[in-house]
């Protein structure tokens, strides 16, 4: 396994487009029960915000060393606000348009109690058409200027007209990450590579009864696509790379598994500051299996550096 890219990674150009997201979490105590209902009732002591979805990812890329942009849809409350200062306090270069017709940015408030989940609660709302519009506008015309678009799908609705992002990325000579959502995988034609999770990708080609069937199911997937390459992340089972040159598998690191909560976008972070650092997509997706089981191992949405994977 060749070492971390750092010097190339620091170089790397990564613009990051989907579905922003904020993660409220609420630390408490519990030492009794609701005389209301049989619920827990939990002291809040302290609460913490963190960047989640697209942001996230973005997140994670700076955190890796590369130098990354934010494109998504807020709206004008106090959750996006939130999103715009922690953004350029990680050092990110934010581009996020405000949707002016009363949309709501995703929240995603979770209660834990001694360090155990114990609730979320999900606020959202999908974006109008004159904030998708500004989106289109803004892409195109960004994309031009980074060595690599990855688009963070969360079905949230920023991702709505994705078709004409990958063509605007491809008309510009930028290559193009997917992670993808739903089973509508034509709408990812064109894209360079497209990163399902186990879930997704039973979603996409139904159940495999063998991995000689996953291959073929995967491969025919892949060339109805035009992809360079399909990656399926399998959690416990490693991850599957697809590329002209067959299948390559990488088994999971063996870690405890503490919060899952983020993993993914910490392992597309990792495959695409990797793959624009120079690397080959097999040894990005090597990193990017560590990636994943060092992350799993913290609460929440968290990131990971290079000093760390190294």
């Amino acid at each position: 396994m060749k070492p971390f890219p750092v010097r190339e990674a620091q170089a790397a150009r990564i613009l990051v487009v989907g579905d922003v997201m904020l993660d409220r979490y609420w630390f408490g105590e519990v030492d009794r029960i609701s005389p209301e209902a049989p619920v827990p009732v939990v002291r809040v002591a302290r609460r913490e915000d963190r960047l989640g979805g697209a942001a996230n990812v973005a997140r994670n890329i700076a955190a890796l060393g590369a130098q990354v942009g934010l494109m998504g849809i807020v709206g004008v409350d106090e959750a996006g606000a939130e999103v715009r200062r922690m953004t350029r306090e990680a050092g990110i270069d934010e581009h996020l348009v405000e949707d002016q017709a009363d949309m709501a940015t995703t929240l995603k408030m979770r209660v834990l109690g001694r360090q155990q989940q114990l609730l979320r609660v999900d606020f959202e709302q999908g974006p109008g058409p004159q904030a998708l519009d500004t989106l289109d506008t803004s892409l195109a015309q960004l994309v031009g200027q980074y060595d690599m678009l990855v688009l963070s799908d969360y079905a949230k609705g920023a991702l709505t007209r994705v078709d004409a992002m990958i063509a605007a990325a491809r008309a510009a000579g930028v290559p193009v990450l997917v992670d993808p959502k739903g089973h509508r995988y034509a709408r990812y034609l064109g894209a360079t590579i497209v990163t399902p999770n186990r879930a997704e990708m039973q979603d996409a080609v139904g159940r495999w009864d063998s991995e000689d069937d996953l291959t073929q199911r995967a491969q025919k997937l892949r060339m109805d696509l035009q992809l360079e390459a399909l990656l399926i992340t399998r959690s416990e089972q490693g991850m599957s790379l697809f590329t002209d040159a067959g299948h390559q598998h990488v088994e999971a690191q063996a870690h405890e598994v503490f919060d899952v909560s983020g993993a993914g976008d910490t392992v597309l972070a990792t495959l695409s500051v990797a793959r624009a650092a120079g690397l080959s997509w097999y040894e990005a997706m090597l990193w990017a299996n560590r990636a994943g089981g060092i992350v799993v191992g913290k609460l929440g949405t968290s990131v990971i550096s290079a000093e760390e994977l190294a």
